[in-house]
């Protein structure tokens, strides 16, 4: 597997202290270090039951409120009529909101139907309904009132579920495949890995004070299923030719403004030793990241300084204590890695892959989705990094029944192609880092381009990103048509329009190379123009694409012209 693309981080400049603990001591160059020095942010938990959920939202103190309850999956949503204009000018006090999103951390996405119905109570009694399938596996809720969150923390962790370091400079939820210990073509079963490195690490206060977040993905499938090449760490299964299946070893990928893909070390990492490999892998981030900057902080740039060899080196020498052994890079995917549709599990029965818009749901959904899967013999749902979800064990004879009933909940294992491959971040709806609205802009686009392009004939589908701002949660430089929302002023008043990135795509049975997206020059499309050029790019790409051509290749091929 290769890439498109050189990356585009670039080193730190030497000679100047980066704030790495290893090389230049833990003296604090900034105010995030300074808070989480003075503090450790999973203190905070007690805080917020002790106090703020009793003398409420004007006890919490500023730090606490901005910074540390983060660690616990809380972030203040953006206040109501606060618009794009005013996102990067705007103190956080006149953006936010005294209402939170809370982030429910469930690494590998997997949930028992009674887990899921503890969700939907959440959501339904504390969250005003809202619930959001995020693209790391997460649901998200907003509107939560800080008195609420102990009682929605007891509810939450009596059913086995957290948002420990969901959010914050921590290790944050761990991807995992979607379809683990049930396909049949699946190389290795990542659960134990992922279980043990949630048992022992998550919540150490050891590793709750990184240089940012640190993301993790884990798969055993072949169809490399959890975007492998844009995490920090990732382990993919593969099979060693003497040691048997394994897992290969990536590091360093992130996207926001300055992207790069991960890179592979060249190792092969038994089920045995990757719990201590995830381990060595996240205290390098934490000894030798760069802490001065924030925009520099992330473990992309400590690899793009180091390169795979010396890292390789250091983990091995410094961390692990003993060498890795080389092993094989994964093979290209030959299936989809969003798992939508109807597939038989290795035990004979099926596992269904259901498409929301954009990941929305709601409680009153997921309680009736609950239904539906008990009703068809399975007791187990997992969400996707794509914002989708699976039910697993269906009993062939009641499939039908599934289809049926999870199709009248929005809910559909044969969607068009834009609603199978269109994601959407948060937005201005409530985020406060946005300059535009996403989730419903993304919903009645996809509905103009199910009729606008219901008479083009795709090879593939075509994926489509909406992000809010630059930072990219909708990963929008790895899309075919990724959108990012941005604000200009101009003599007439502020104006909000999306960049486009066009010809982004990870490793897929379509495509084996990764690589990021194309900008074009000056093009900027409005809101309520997006469905018309969305359509426009399309046909154009249908007219004059080379046989099967896939649309990187093409975006990638053509001139700009093309393409606007």
């Amino acid at each position: 597997m290769t890439t498109r693309h050189a990356p585009a981080v670039r080193p730190s400049a030497p000679g100047r202290s980066q704030g790495q603990w290893a090389v230049d001591g833990h003296e604090p160059l900034n105010h995030n270090e300074e808070f989480k020095a003075a503090d450790n942010g999973l203190n905070v938990r007690r805080r917020i039951e002790e106090v703020y959920a009793k003398e409420g939202f004007d006890s919490i103190a500023p730090d606490d409120l901005n910074g540390r309850m983060r660690w616990w999956g809380l972030y203040t949503q953006r206040r109501p009529g606060v618009d794009g204009g005013r996102t990067a000018t705007a103190s956080p006090e006149e953006l936010s909101d005294r209402y939170f999103m809370l982030r429910v951390r469930l690494d590998g996405g997997a949930v028992t139907t009674e887990q899921l119905r503890t969700l939907a109570a959440i959501s339904s009694e504390f969250a005003r309904g809202t619930a959001d399938i995020s693209d790391r596996q997460n649901i998200q809720y907003h509107w939560i009132r800080i008195e609420d969150v102990p009682e929605i923390w007891r509810r939450l962790e009596e059913s086995g579920m957290q948002t420990t370091e969901a959010c914050g400079d921590t290790p944050r939820v761990i991807l995992g495949s979607p379809v683990a210990g049930i396909a049949a073509d699946e190389i290795i079963d990542p659960t134990p890995v992922i279980d043990e490195i949630v048992t022992r690490f998550i919540g150490d206060p050891e590793l709750a004070n990184l240089p940012r977040k640190f993301k993790s993905a884990i798969t055993g499938h072949p169809s490399l299923d959890v975007v492998h090449e844009i995490n920090d760490i990732s382990l993919v299964g593969v099979v060693h030719p003497e040691l048997g299946p394994g897992y290969d070893l990536w590091v360093g990928g992130g996207l926001s403004v300055a992207p790069r893909l991960a890179e592979r070390l060249g190792v092969f990492v038994t089920a045995d030793q990757a719990a201590e490999v995830w381990h060595g892998v996240v205290r390098i981030f934490r000894d030798y990241g760069y802490r001065r900057l924030r925009n520099k902080a992330r473990l992309k740039f400590l690899l793009a300084a180091w390169g795979p060899a010396r890292f390789r080196e250091v983990l091995e020498t410094e961390y692990l204590g003993y060498r890795l052994a080389d092993g094989p890079a994964p093979a290209a995917p030959a299936t989809p890695g969003d798992h939508v549709g109807v597939h038989e599990q290795r035990d004979g029965r099926r596992y269904v892959g259901l498409a929301p818009t954009v990941g929305r749901v709601s409680g009153d959904i997921l309680a009736a989705l609950a239904d539906a899967a008990e009703a068809a013999g399975s007791h187990r749902v997992r969400f996707t990094p794509h914002q989708k979800l699976l039910v697993l064990d269906v009993d062939p004879d009641r499939l039908d029944d599934l289809l049926a009933a999870t199709q009248a909940l929005g809910l559909t294992a044969n969607p068009s192609p834009f609603r199978r491959s269109t994601m959407a971040c948060t937005g201005i709806e409530y985020c406060k880092l946005a300059f535009v609205e996403t989730k419903g802009l993304a919903a009645d686009t996809i509905d103009a381009l199910e009729t606008s392009l219901a008479d083009v004939p795709l090879p593939q589908p075509v994926s489509l990103h909406i992000n809010g701002c630059p930072n990219s949660c909708a990963r929008i430089q790895v899309a075919d048509i990724g959108l990012k929302g941005e604000m200009a002023r101009t003599p007439e008043g502020d104006r909000f329009s999306f960049q486009v990135h066009l010809g982004g795509g990870l490793a897929s049975a379509t495509d084996p190379e990764a690589g990021l997206g194309r900008t074009v020059r000056g093009l900027k499309v409005a809101a309520d123009d997006l469905p018309g050029y969305v359509e426009r790019v399309v046909r154009s790409y249908a007219s004059s694409r080379d046989g099967d051509e896939t649309f990187a290749a093409w975006a990638h091929r053509v001139d700009e012209e093309a393409l606007r």
